[in-house]
Protein backbone atom coordinates (compact mmCIF):
# COMPACT_ATOMS: atom_id res chain seq x y z
CA UNK A 1 0.00 0.00 0.00
CA UNK A 2 2.83 2.62 0.64
CA UNK A 3 4.41 1.95 -2.88
CA UNK A 4 1.29 3.00 -4.23
CA UNK A 5 0.76 5.53 -2.06
CA UNK A 6 4.08 7.19 -3.35
CA UNK A 7 3.44 6.47 -6.82
CA UNK A 8 0.24 7.92 -6.64
CA UNK A 9 2.03 11.07 -4.88
CA UNK A 10 4.61 11.23 -7.23
CA UNK A 11 2.04 11.86 -9.73
CA UNK A 12 0.26 14.59 -8.56
CA UNK A 13 3.75 16.42 -7.72
CA UNK A 14 4.60 15.26 -11.60
CA UNK A 15 1.79 17.05 -13.37
CA UNK A 16 2.91 19.95 -12.18
CA UNK A 17 4.18 20.97 -16.13
CA UNK A 18 6.42 23.81 -15.15
CA UNK A 19 7.32 24.14 -18.82
CA UNK A 20 3.90 24.22 -20.07
CA UNK A 21 2.96 26.62 -17.42
CA UNK A 22 5.82 28.90 -18.05
CA UNK A 23 5.32 29.18 -21.68
CA UNK A 24 1.22 30.00 -21.14
CA UNK A 25 2.34 32.69 -18.92
CA UNK A 26 4.10 33.98 -21.79
CA UNK A 27 1.05 33.66 -24.34
CA UNK A 28 2.79 30.36 -25.86
CA UNK A 29 2.30 26.51 -25.70
CA UNK A 30 5.90 24.99 -25.56
CA UNK A 31 4.85 21.98 -26.93
CA UNK A 32 4.10 23.14 -30.32
CA UNK A 33 7.42 24.33 -30.28
CA UNK A 34 10.77 22.89 -30.92
CA UNK A 35 11.13 19.19 -29.74
CA UNK A 36 7.40 19.44 -29.06
CA UNK A 37 8.18 18.12 -25.28
CA UNK A 38 7.41 20.59 -22.17
CA UNK A 39 10.74 19.96 -20.62
CA UNK A 40 14.06 22.32 -19.87
CA UNK A 41 15.79 21.73 -22.82
CA UNK A 42 12.99 22.80 -25.31
CA UNK A 43 12.33 25.85 -22.95
CA UNK A 44 15.88 26.92 -23.36
CA UNK A 45 15.76 26.29 -26.57
CA UNK A 46 12.67 27.93 -27.49
CA UNK A 47 12.69 30.56 -24.64
CA UNK A 48 16.38 30.83 -24.01
CA UNK A 49 18.57 30.68 -20.80
CA UNK A 50 16.06 32.42 -18.18
CA UNK A 51 13.23 30.28 -19.61
CA UNK A 52 15.34 27.24 -19.53
CA UNK A 53 16.34 27.76 -15.89
CA UNK A 54 13.43 28.24 -14.35
CA UNK A 55 11.74 25.48 -15.95
CA UNK A 56 14.96 23.00 -14.72
CA UNK A 57 14.11 24.13 -11.36
CA UNK A 58 10.74 23.59 -11.16
CA UNK A 59 11.00 20.09 -12.53
CA UNK A 60 13.83 19.43 -9.91
CA UNK A 61 11.95 20.76 -7.19
CA UNK A 62 9.06 19.11 -7.80
CA UNK A 63 11.14 15.67 -7.38
CA UNK A 64 13.47 16.59 -4.61
CA UNK A 65 10.58 17.98 -2.12
CA UNK A 66 8.12 14.52 -2.47
CA UNK A 67 11.64 12.68 -1.92
CA UNK A 68 12.74 14.37 1.24
CA UNK A 69 9.52 14.13 3.19
CA UNK A 70 10.26 9.91 2.64
CA UNK A 71 13.43 10.64 3.79
CA UNK A 72 12.32 12.53 6.36
CA UNK A 73 8.60 10.49 7.07
CA UNK A 74 11.10 6.96 6.91
CA UNK A 75 14.66 8.18 8.85
CA UNK A 76 14.39 5.57 11.57
CA UNK A 77 13.01 2.35 8.39
CA UNK A 78 15.99 2.02 6.39
CA UNK A 79 14.74 -0.47 4.85
CA UNK A 80 12.12 1.42 3.20
CA UNK A 81 13.43 4.91 2.71
CA UNK A 82 15.51 4.63 -0.12
CA UNK A 83 12.72 2.31 -1.79
CA UNK A 84 9.84 4.40 -1.16
CA UNK A 85 11.78 7.20 -2.18
CA UNK A 86 12.93 5.47 -5.38
CA UNK A 87 8.66 4.99 -5.87
CA UNK A 88 7.80 8.92 -5.31
CA UNK A 89 10.90 9.24 -8.10
CA UNK A 90 9.25 7.04 -10.79
CA UNK A 91 5.65 8.41 -9.78
CA UNK A 92 7.14 12.35 -10.50
CA UNK A 93 8.60 11.12 -13.85
CA UNK A 94 5.18 9.18 -14.98
CA UNK A 95 3.23 12.69 -14.31
CA UNK A 96 6.10 14.80 -15.57
CA UNK A 97 5.86 12.73 -18.59
CA UNK A 98 2.52 11.93 -19.13
CA UNK A 99 0.19 14.22 -17.71
CA UNK A 100 -3.12 13.23 -18.06
CA UNK A 101 -5.02 16.80 -18.67
CA UNK A 102 -2.32 17.31 -20.96
CA UNK A 103 -3.18 14.23 -23.09
CA UNK A 104 -0.21 12.34 -21.61
CA UNK A 105 1.89 14.47 -23.76
CA UNK A 106 4.84 15.83 -20.92
CA UNK A 107 8.73 16.00 -21.01
CA UNK A 108 11.03 13.72 -20.86
CA UNK A 109 12.05 13.80 -16.99
CA UNK A 110 15.83 14.37 -16.75
CA UNK A 111 15.35 17.59 -14.27
CA UNK A 112 13.23 15.32 -12.51
CA UNK A 113 15.97 12.59 -12.13
CA UNK A 114 18.47 15.14 -10.80
CA UNK A 115 16.07 15.76 -7.99
CA UNK A 116 15.80 11.88 -7.14
CA UNK A 117 19.38 11.83 -7.75
CA UNK A 118 20.03 14.55 -5.31
CA UNK A 119 17.85 13.10 -2.63
CA UNK A 120 18.55 9.85 -3.37
CA UNK A 121 22.89 10.21 -2.68
CA UNK A 122 24.89 13.44 -2.94
CA UNK A 123 27.78 11.35 -4.43
CA UNK A 124 26.23 9.57 -6.78
CA UNK A 125 24.41 13.01 -8.06
CA UNK A 126 27.88 14.58 -8.20
CA UNK A 127 29.79 11.14 -10.49
CA UNK A 128 26.60 11.87 -12.85
CA UNK A 129 27.14 15.45 -12.65
CA UNK A 130 30.64 15.32 -14.17
CA UNK A 131 29.58 12.48 -16.38
CA UNK A 132 26.27 15.26 -17.92
CA UNK A 133 28.97 18.15 -17.85
CA UNK A 134 31.46 16.73 -19.74
CA UNK A 135 29.52 15.10 -22.79
CA UNK A 136 27.48 18.24 -22.87
CA UNK A 137 30.49 20.84 -23.59
CA UNK A 138 32.15 18.10 -25.92
CA UNK A 139 29.49 17.13 -27.71
CA UNK A 140 26.74 19.78 -27.14
CA UNK A 141 24.16 16.87 -27.14
CA UNK A 142 21.79 16.87 -23.98
CA UNK A 143 20.24 13.91 -24.82
CA UNK A 144 23.37 12.07 -24.87
CA UNK A 145 24.51 13.05 -21.30
CA UNK A 146 20.59 12.48 -20.00
CA UNK A 147 21.31 9.10 -21.07
CA UNK A 148 24.75 8.33 -19.48
CA UNK A 149 23.67 9.79 -16.56
CA UNK A 150 20.94 7.04 -16.30
CA UNK A 151 24.03 4.42 -16.82
CA UNK A 152 25.65 6.07 -13.47
CA UNK A 153 22.29 6.14 -12.00
CA UNK A 154 21.44 2.24 -12.64
CA UNK A 155 25.40 1.24 -12.19
CA UNK A 156 25.78 3.55 -9.10
CA UNK A 157 22.80 2.26 -7.27
CA UNK A 158 24.65 -1.74 -7.93
CA UNK A 159 27.77 -0.67 -6.87
CA UNK A 160 26.37 0.80 -3.52
CA UNK A 161 24.12 -2.63 -2.93
CA UNK A 162 26.49 -4.80 -3.39
CA UNK A 163 29.18 -3.03 -1.45
CA UNK A 164 27.02 -2.79 1.52
CA UNK A 165 26.40 1.25 1.41
CA UNK A 166 22.65 0.59 2.47
CA UNK A 167 23.25 -0.25 5.85
CA UNK A 168 20.27 -2.23 7.58
CA UNK A 169 18.48 -3.31 4.59
CA UNK A 170 17.48 -6.43 3.83
CA UNK A 171 18.61 -8.09 0.24
CA UNK A 172 14.87 -8.35 -0.97
CA UNK A 173 14.58 -4.46 -0.89
CA UNK A 174 17.87 -3.95 -2.36
CA UNK A 175 17.24 -6.13 -5.50
CA UNK A 176 13.47 -4.38 -5.33
CA UNK A 177 15.72 -1.03 -5.72
CA UNK A 178 17.94 -2.72 -8.48
CA UNK A 179 14.60 -2.84 -10.52
CA UNK A 180 12.81 0.30 -9.83
CA UNK A 181 16.51 1.93 -11.18
CA UNK A 182 16.81 -0.63 -14.05
CA UNK A 183 12.41 0.35 -15.23
CA UNK A 184 13.61 4.14 -14.67
CA UNK A 185 16.42 4.32 -17.15
CA UNK A 186 14.26 2.11 -19.48
CA UNK A 187 11.51 4.46 -18.89
CA UNK A 188 14.19 7.23 -20.12
CA UNK A 189 15.41 5.35 -22.91
CA UNK A 190 12.02 4.89 -24.34
CA UNK A 191 11.28 8.69 -24.35
CA UNK A 192 14.49 9.76 -25.89
CA UNK A 193 14.18 7.27 -28.58
CA UNK A 194 13.69 9.44 -31.35
CA UNK A 195 16.85 11.11 -29.99
CA UNK A 196 18.76 7.82 -30.21
CA UNK A 197 18.43 7.49 -33.72
CA UNK A 198 19.14 10.39 -34.83
CA UNK A 199 22.45 10.27 -32.49
CA UNK A 200 23.38 6.98 -34.48
CA UNK A 201 22.16 8.79 -37.81
CA UNK A 202 24.86 11.84 -36.73
CA UNK A 203 21.53 14.05 -37.22
CA UNK A 204 20.59 14.94 -33.42
CA UNK A 205 20.03 18.52 -32.59
CA UNK A 206 23.10 20.12 -30.50
CA UNK A 207 22.40 23.16 -27.88
CA UNK A 208 24.53 25.57 -27.14
CA UNK A 209 24.73 28.29 -23.94
CA UNK A 210 25.33 30.91 -26.41
CA UNK A 211 24.55 31.73 -29.99
CA UNK A 212 27.15 30.48 -32.18
CA UNK A 213 29.02 33.28 -34.59
CA UNK A 214 28.01 33.31 -37.95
Amino acid sequence: MERLVCLAVGYLFGIFQTGYIYGRVHGIDIRKYGSGNSGSTNALRVMGKKAGLTVFAGDFLKTVIPCMAVRFVFKDQPDYAYVYMLYIGLGVILGHNYPFYLHFKGGKGIAATAGLLLSFDLRLTLVAAIVFLAVFFLTHYVSLGSLLVYVVFVAGIIIMGQTGQFAGMGQANIYEMYVLAILLAILAYYKHWPNILRLIHGNENKTYLKKKKA
